[in-house]
């Protein structure tokens, strides 16, 4: 079993992503998940960023007058959530050091909803103590099973012990118990990446630290605060912060606006969404405190324990658990915390099956 958890001591888990050069041989098919619906924003986003002079992605006029009929998706930002959507597995990876091949094969429009997955055609240890060689092939498939894109790549990936971050000692990560599986194991032998843990599966007392860590950036701060309305010049004018508040007034291009408590609550509790992958609703925060100011490019680890489970009332599928998290900054000190009260999937339970998922 490939481990989607390190133990760090009793009861207490840390999240892990990808597995060793050691563990892909020749013939592995894994299955991608999420999956990604794209829009129309998306398409016209890319071509915009790149400066795409390819005016069929965005001119629905234009478009419609084409064999298309619609705005075609930009093939990069197809290659982009593709690829990107293989991270959880291949997460122990150097780089990409070679293209072969990248066949669109399909094409993508407003509404599609895209996969991945990646077939093993070799490795190559290449005689290097730190990293082997993997020959892959990705596909991208789309709601109705067509391949709209297909490449090959040859992926550098550390070897067991050599990553710089999971290569660390201290962490147990031959766990056994199924509900730390990475992976669901399809009938054909394929392996589908893992959404999550059901109810029945945490148990109060556990402790869970969540990655991968979270940093706002500068102009994300001050994006998301415009866009919620929160048009204080304390989170959107630097130059406001910086002869206002802040406590150094030496360089003011040195001084970002902090992040509003609204998107810092939005980025702290996605962290934990890998872990809690089978909750149906967040029910409630409750007693949530921010011990000062957040800034930008501060990193975040988050961890949350399992408080309290019971049984749903109303829904016979579903239980309800009660959960603590807490984020600390690189000094180790917390700086937010609240508790939440979840309702989870029982175990096979939900929508998974008929959604791909599982």
């Amino acid at each position: 079993m490939f481990s989607a958890y390190a133990k760090i001591k009793e009861k207490t888990y840390r999240e892990v992503f990808g597995i060793d050069f050691e563990q892909f041989v020749k013939g592995q098919i894994f299955h991608h998940r999420p999956g990604i619906t794209i829009s129309q924003q998306d398409n016209a986003d890319e071509a915009m960023d790149t400066m795409n002079s390819a005016q069929l992605h965005y001119d629905q006029n234009y478009a419609s007058k084409t064999e298309w009929k619609q705005c075609l998706g930009v093939s990069t930002m197809t290659l982009q959530k593709i690829l990107g959507s293989t991270w959880k597995t291949f997460a122990r990876k150097d780089r990409i050091s070679f293209f072969s091949s990248i066949d669109m094969t399909h094409p993508v429009f407003n509404g599609d909803t895209l996969y991945s997955e990646s077939e093993i055609i070799e490795t190559d240890s290449c005689g290097d103590n730190k990293c082997g060689q993997l020959i892959v092939e990705t596909r991208g498939i789309n709601q109705n099973s067509d391949v709209v894109i297909r490449l090959r790549y040859t992926l550098g990936l550390y070897k067991a012990g050599e990553h710089p971050y999971y290569g660390k000692t201290g962490m147990a990560y031959n766990l056994s118990d199924e509900k730390f599986s990475a992976y669901v194991t399809q009938k054909d032998g394929s392996l589908k990446e893992a959404v999550g843990i059901y109810y029945e599966d945490l148990i109060p007392g556990e402790l869970y630290e969540h990655a991968a860590f979270k940093v706002i950036s500068p102009s994300e701060a001050r994006e998301h605060a415009q866009r919620s309305l929160e048009w204080d010049p304390k989170y959107v004018d630097p130059t406001y912060y910086h002869k206002y508040y802040a406590s150094s007034k030496t360089n003011p291009a040195d001084v970002n606006c902090p992040v509003s408590q609204s998107y810092l609550l939005g980025g702290v509790t996605s962290c934990t969404t890998r872990t809690f992958g089978r909750v149906v609703a967040n029910l409630a925060w409750t007693d949530l405190k921010i011990s000062r100011e957040i800034f930008p490019n501060e990193q975040f680890t988050v961890n949350s324990e399992i408080l309290k489970k019971r049984e749903s009332n109303s829904r016979p599928d579903q239980g309800i658990i009660d959960v603590r998290t807490c984020a600390y900054d690189s000094e180790k000190e917390e700086v937010l915390s609240f508790q939440r009260v979840l309702l989870v999937y029982k175990s096979g339970k939900g929508p998974y099956a008929a959604a791909g998922y599982d």
